[in-house]
């Protein structure tokens, strides 16, 4: 079988450089003994993007003070401990649920990043992003 040796499509006219399959403006076979292949071009299906979460855990929480009323950043480690307040040392229970130490807010560190992210209780268990990287994340407890 000859290579096309250049010169106008047999279909459309416009003229073809040499050793092409197809006219590149009709798309016609420009060699006459070829033939269009049986092989059919699947259907293009696109699929779901799949967004990646990394799990961010909290390691430790803004508490006011239950006695000068200051606001106070401990880590998860002293959970249940007995604790004292860097500024007016008073003493008292890290307890979350006893009402007496209230919990502003968490902190944990971006796994992207590792910068430090300061959120709200209501943000646990939530898909959320990363206020210095962008990174997407979830807050675990």
């Amino acid at each position: 079988m000859p290579a096309w040796p250049g010169g106008p499509c047999p279909n459309c006219g416009e003229d073809m450089p040499e050793n092409l399959i197809h006219c590149q403006t009709c798309r016609a076979l420009l060699n006459a003994e070829l033939q269009f292949d049986s092989v059919e071009v699947p259907e293009f299906i696109p699929l779901a993007e799949l967004e990646s979460m990394v799990d961010a855990s909290l390691e430790g929480y803004f508490v006011v003070c239950p006695e000068c009323q200051q606001e106070l950043r401990i880590n998860r480690k002293y959970l249940g401990k007995k604790v004292q307040c860097k500024l007016c040392e008073s003493p008292f229970v890290l307890k979350l649920d006893n009402g007496k130490v209230q919990s502003k807010a968490f902190f944990a560190k971006c796994p992207n990043c590792k910068n430090e992210l300061r959120a709200s209780h209501k943000y646990i268990g939530e898909k959320v992003a990363c206020k210095f990287c962008g990174g997407k994340l979830q807050l675990t407890d």
